[in-house]
């Protein structure tokens, strides 16, 4: 028998110690120190039009707002913040779209410094590659991607401002729009015609709501389907089945939704509009809801039966390994199948020729399951704090868990308990539900002993 001495029971517990993180925790930390920064830059006196500290909240719930790409937003953007400010908040929006792994990598690429396996485990993670070979030419494609799609919405959307604010004023709006919405953030600039009223003064205006738009889908697709289009071009049965899942899951939640809000709004805020506005602004609302934050009508005003599907548009959100967030396309198509599955006694989950494995079943009904029960949760205790209708709560915090941005009003009237609500879930939201829970549970070993197993109804 070995005898085990005191002092190697100290050594084993400072080994355990002294575990580097996962790179799941890794991660987290990562988001809530680029938070931590832009709280920071935000609380400078500069950063406000009326040279005074917003305070530690204000900043806090700003910064994980831009960082976590939501949109929710207790101050307009126009008004509150200096150009100091916006520039700020752009750089978290940027960093917080493509994740700051990504940003690292960029860095190494151009300082032509070695990255490790570390970094590429790191960048496997951050952007939900399915294999770490090949990552860093994933990243190269990452950011030579966002660099054409945002200065092509750029020069697209300044044809638009130009004429309208002047050269300068014109191009930056550009700027700053498309980079907003390709990282599906949902931060505007057009408070200085009317405060937190967004892209509503262009809600008939083809180039604006299509540059938009485009924008918002190319970012909220994932970067994996990007690699998968770029090598494979049109040709569907080549594809990837992740490729395929998103392609057919984004094109029915966008015309689905879309034909669901022209239908309810119909008599309702669509009254006096014209048949091509009618279009453009379901079209707009269905795209938005997947977790990019603008709007071109008054959500606050829509019927109950079209927030309800702007919330269940907001709830499954974009695609992995994306600029969007949600439970993602993929997880809620997973779990449609294996509901199909379950009721046809069909043996396993299958689509598009292919098995769908277990854990990727068990994982999507844990990511179901922890996103609505942060959002319900978050939505009683906010009930018991402040008298806000239950649809307006529910829809804030849908919104938050699933960083879109769109809200009723409610934000800026939000309490300091609620606020904080609100911040977490944003901050859930961005990591992944599932990510942030792993992160205080990835390092435990996993227990081989199972119990002994008994039959019980369900359903």
């Amino acid at each position: 028998m070995t005898k085990i001495f005191p002092h190697d029971r100290v050594n084993k517990q400072r080994k355990a110690y002294r575990q580097p993180m996962s790179q799941t925790q890794y991660i987290a930390v990562g988001f809530f120190l680029l938070i931590a920064a832009g709280t920071f830059l935000l609380m400078l006196p500069i950063s406000s039009r009326d040279g005074q500290c917003v305070g530690f909240l204000n900043a806090l719930f700003t910064s994980t707002s831009a960082s976590c790409v939501t949109g929710l937003v207790i101050a307009d953007t126009w008004s509150q913040w200096t150009l100091f400010g916006q520039l700020v908040i752009l750089c978290l929006i940027q960093i917080g779209g493509l994740g700051f792994v990504t940003v690292g990598v960029l860095l190494s690429i151009v300082l032509r410094r070695r990255i490790g396996l570390r970094q590429r485990g790191l960048m496997q993670e951050s952007s939900s590659a399915l294999k770490i070979g090949g990552i860093v030419r994933l990243a190269r494609k990452i950011i030579i991607g966002t660099a054409f799609f945002e200065g092509v919405g750029a020069l697209l959307l300044a044809i638009r401002f130009v004429p309208q604010y002047g050269f300068f004023r014109g191009v930056y709006y550009g700027i700053f729009h498309s980079i907003s919405a390709f990282c599906n953030a949902g931060f505007d600039l057009m408070g200085h015609q009317t405060p937190y009223n967004s892209l509503s003064a262009y809600y008939d205006d083809w180039l604006v709501n299509l540059v938009i738009m485009s924008l918002i889908v190319i970012g909220g697709i994932g970067f994996i389907v990007w690699d998968d289009l770029s090598r494979n071009g049109l040709h569907f049965r080549k594809y990837l089945l992740q490729t395929k899942i998103v392609l057919v899951m984004t094109t029915v939640l966008i015309f689905g939704g879309a034909a669901l809000i022209l239908l309810m709004e119909n008599n309702n805020l669509f009254a006096d509009m014209g048949w091509g506005a009618r279009i453009w602004s379901s079209l707009f609302s269905s795209v938005t809801a997947r977790t990019a934050g603008f709007n071109t009508i008054d959500s606050a005003a829509m019927t109950d039966g079209s927030k309800l599907v702007m919330l269940i548009l907001m709830f499954i959100g974009g695609s992995p390994g994306s600029t969007a967030g949600g439970v993602k396309t993929t997880t809620m198509m997973v779990m449609l199948l294996y509901v199909r599955a379950s009721i046809g006694r069909t043996y396993s989950t299958n689509v598009f020729g292919r098995r769908i494995e277990e854990s990727a079943i068990g994982r999507a009904s844990a990511i179901i399951t922890i996103n609505a029960a942060l959002a319900l949760g978050a939505a009683i205790i906010i009930m018991l704090i402040q008298p806000f209708a239950m649809g307006d709560i529910l829809f804030e915090t849908f919104s938050a868990i699933s960083t879109v941005g769109i809200s009723t009003g409610i934000t800026r009237e939000l309490l300091p308990v609620s606020r904080v609500i609100v911040i977490f879930l944003m901050y859930c939201g961005r990591l992944g539900s599932m990510s942030f829970a792993l992160a205080f549970t990835q390092q435990r070993r996993m227990v081989k002993v199972q119990n002994p197993a008994e039959q019980i109804s369900v359903g």
